[in-house]
């Protein structure tokens, strides 16, 4: 059996690697489970590995990390995979697979391949609400997506900031997320920029101060809002797609598309341009002037909001 592993929910990919895992050392034993690092092993051993035959035991479990790395192996995939003894069980992690590549193509087509993308917003709050509930504790579908918005989407983050609130207090609320986990740089930008558009200009300014006592330099901050403007003119310029096809077709995360499709809907092409034309002017004046980045972005943010 050869399996492939793959994609940008790392969480989901290795909870399952290791339950697979877990069980085949339970029947085999883990003298049975050769591990190899594509990027560090060369061609021979990761050949070795995989057409070697078991020693002591009955099977072997070869798993092998981004064996894609070594071009040699990638390019000679159907030879190697076509001389696995029936005794070996192999399985191949590639975090990032190009689909447009012959690699990708043959993995496809010859191996069972599993693909592991983010859920989106809805996905993760209800797998929240899952694990809050088999770690013996509770939170509110609201409370989930607040916490989302809070930490970011990243499930491996979520996971271990759940079991932080479980530990402190089984029924999770929002008092206990804003007391124990700190809000990220990015989802703050995010929410700097949903009070700009909104008009509440000293919202968004005293968000602004936040990142700053947090000490998030400007330079920073000027990063951070070019990426959430550039997520909204993806938005903006794909129309009446939906938001899993742009996520597509952009290579985002269709969670951080849905977030960004209401602040969208409030802009016009025209005024986003703008504002990114003069988010790029005070970095450019930046790098030849004497300019003061705090001063000039906060009345930039003051721009936003009228």
């Amino acid at each position: 059996m050869i399996t492939v592993l793959t994609g940008s929910n790392s969480f989901a990919l290795h909870h399952d690697l290791g339950k697979f895992v877990a069980q085949f050392e339970r029947d085999y034993s883990d003298l049975a489970i050769e591990r190899v690092d594509g990027e560090e092993a060369t061609y021979e051993r990761i050949t070795e590995a995989i057409q070697g035959l078991p020693f002591l035991s009955s099977k072997k479990l070869v798993l092998l990390r981004a064996p894609g790395a070594d071009k040699k192996f990638a390019e000679g995939i159907e030879q190697v995979l076509s001389d696995v003894p029936a005794t070996n069980d192999i399985v191949i992690v590639e975090p990032k697979l190009d689909k447009r590549s012959s690699y990708y193509k043959y993995l496809k087509k010859h191996t069972e391949l599993k693909e592991y993308a983010q859920p989106d917003e809805n996905g993760m709050a209800a797998w929240l609400q899952r694990e809050a509930k088999a770690r013996l504790g509770s939170i509110s579908s609201n409370d989930a997506r607040y916490l989302i918005e809070r930490v970011g989407a990243d499930q491996q983050n979520l996971s271990n900031e759940l079991d932080k609130l479980l530990t402190y207090q089984a029924s999770v609320s929002r008092a206990t997320i804003d007391l124990l986990t700190e809000a990220t740089p990015q989802s703050t930008i995010f929410q700097l920029l949903e009070a700009a558009f909104a008009g509440q200009a000293k919202r968004a300014l005293s968000l602004y101060a936040e990142q700053r006592v947090l000490k998030v330099e400007p330079q920073q901050i000027i990063a951070m809002l070019a990426w959430q403007l550039h997520i909204l003119a993806v938005i903006k310029s794909a129309g009446t797609k939906s938001a899993d096809e742009i996520a597509k077709d952009a290579k985002m995360s269709p969670y951080v598309i849905r977030k960004s499709q209401t602040v969208a809907r409030q802009l016009s092409l025209t005024i986003l341009k703008q504002q990114i034309a003069d988010l790029l002017s005070i970095d450019l004046r930046s790098k030849r002037t004497a300019l003061d980045l705090d001063e000039a972005l906060q009345h930039y943010i003051l721009v936003l909001a009228t």
